[in-house]
């Protein structure tokens, strides 16, 4: 393997395979890094507030967002031929992945076939999903992020742990860190200088890169056109300048028509980074004589998504535009972190898509739908009205039926089931309730948690059946 000194991600000591409440109970203990987040996303609520109260259209947008994708997911088979024959048509070339291994041989091979063994990479979330940056580099192929987020989780051998900030869990003063040992001095933490450092950094990659790998926030079926969305323009030089131009894009990520990016466009903004529209916005569609890449392929990736499709209960997680807004509102989130889901796909929206497409048996995956408060804080801010909760229920009960051993909880809920089915059971234990004149201080096993927080009153002297039975 060829070592050119850019580390993969996951050389730290995040274990991503542990169930969620042991690496939120280990997270939680980081202070520094519930600081950093929660100061973060409440600069983000406040923004995305103001920019949405300014839209008298908001709701009807969201409204429109959500029916496009309806539809989309109606008709993703017709959707998928029609964006392929447009893109080929224009000089693109399709290559269909049925699962992570297949995306990342594609790719691997494109890239061999260029000779390179260095690539750029815009910030992509289906790229970290399959995991292609470890892929190639266990090839002896180096991948470099170019969004400065990923730069410095690349570069601090880290993990991800926000959808759209990736390393939001860092504040400046560890950033500086980061980059002291890659960049030269002198460094301080001061944004501009370490933005600064960033770009000297990149732009001779930028100059000599020979291939970029891409995601796409969107894909046009009507005109085989990509679009990627971003902040800062280093998307935009890796998008244009290399004579290879690679793009890995999920399924479930087309429109139908031109005029549909209109909702989205200013959705997504709005909603991720709390402006009005994206500084950079690029939309390309095959190949075009003279002007960019002139060697561009698409590799479409399934990857679990038809199963999801198949899931009448649970597939409005496809419609996910990965802007963030429910990471940014959940208070699971707030306090764990992202790296706590042990997943790509971290907050609400990991908590329902992660299930589903890697499967829901996994000790890790089985305890996700379970890291939520059930508040519908997500619900009330998803762009295109994803019910969360709604669908975190439901992948709760498969959990259950599939996964979950009888225990403790198990004989507890099964036996109060019964009680509660019959109505002179619960009389007779109802009158029996009072003879425990006393409060419980402490229960053993599993409902010890309850009397380590509190005290159990004592029950009252009548039960409000037999009172109303004997007033009505």
């Amino acid at each position: 393997m060829v070592n050119l000194g850019i580390p993969s991600y996951g050389e730290g000591n995040i274990n991503l395979e542990q169930p969620f409440p042991l690496s939120a109970r280990e997270q939680m203990r980081n202070t520094q890094m519930r600081e950093n987040i929660g100061r973060a996303t409440r600069s983000i609520r406040r923004k995305r507030a103001n920019v949405v109260e300014e839209l008298p259209d908001w709701e009807e947008l969201r409204s429109t967002g959500s029916a496009v994708k309806e539809r989309v997911m109606a008709h993703l088979p017709e959707l998928l031929e029609q964006f392929e024959r447009e893109f080929t048509k224009r000089g693109g070339v399709v290559h269909w992945a049925r699962d992570a291994a297949e995306a990342n041989s594609i790719v691997e091979g494109l890239v061999r076939g260029t000779g390179e063994s260095e690539v750029l990479k815009v910030k992509s979330m289906a790229t970290q999903e399959i995991g292609l940056n470890e892929h190639l580099e266990s090839v002896g192929i180096s991948a470099i992020e170019t969004d400065l987020a990923e730069l410095i989780v690349q570069l601090g051998n880290d993990k991800p742990s926000h959808i759209l900030v990736p390393a939001i869990h860092r504040n400046r003063r560890e950033v500086r860190d980061i980059f002291a040992g890659h960049m030269p001095g002198p460094l301080t933490d001061e944004p501009n200088v370490l933005a600064n450092a960033a770009r000297d950094y990149l732009r001779e990659k930028f100059l000599s890169a020979k291939v970029a790998i891409s995601g796409a926030n969107f894909g046009v079926a009507e005109t085989g056109t990509l679009a990627v969305v971003e902040s800062e323009g280093n998307g935009r030089m890796c998008l244009t300048m290399p004579e290879t131009l690679i793009t890995v894009m999920g399924i479930e990520k087309l429109v139908p028509s031109f005029d549909d990016l209109e909702a989205f466009f200013q959705l997504l903004p709005r909603s991720s980074t709390g402006e009005r529209m994206n500084p950079y916005t690029s939309l390309w569609s095959g190949v075009h004589e003279g002007d960019g890449p002139q060697n561009v392929h698409l590799v479409l990736l399934d990857n679990g998504r038809s199963a999801v499709l198949s899931d009448p209960e649970g597939r409005s997680a496809l419609h996910c535009i990965r802007c963030s807004a429910c990471l940014n509102v959940c208070p699971v989130f707030e306090h764990t972190g992202g790296h706590a889901y042990g997943s790509v796909y971290p907050g609400p929206i990991g908590a329902i898509l992660s299930p589903q497409l890697t499967g829901i048996e996994s000790e890790a995956n089985s305890t996700l739908p379970f890291a939520s408060t059930l508040c519908g804080a997500c619900y009330d801010v998803c762009p295109v009205k994803i019910n969360i909760p709604e669908i975190l229920v439901h992948l709760r009960a498969e959990s259950v039926e599939k996964v979950e051993k009888p225990g403790q909880m198990s004989v507890a809920m099964d036996a109060t089931s019964r009680i509660m089915r019959s109505g002179r059971v619960m009389a007779l234990l109802e009158r029996a309730l009072p003879l425990a004149r006393f409060r419980i201080k402490w229960l053993p096993g599993l409902f010890g948690g309850w009397t380590q927080e509190r005290i159990i009153p004592a029950p009252p002297k009548q039960s409000f059946r037999h009172w109303f039975k004997e007033n009505r």
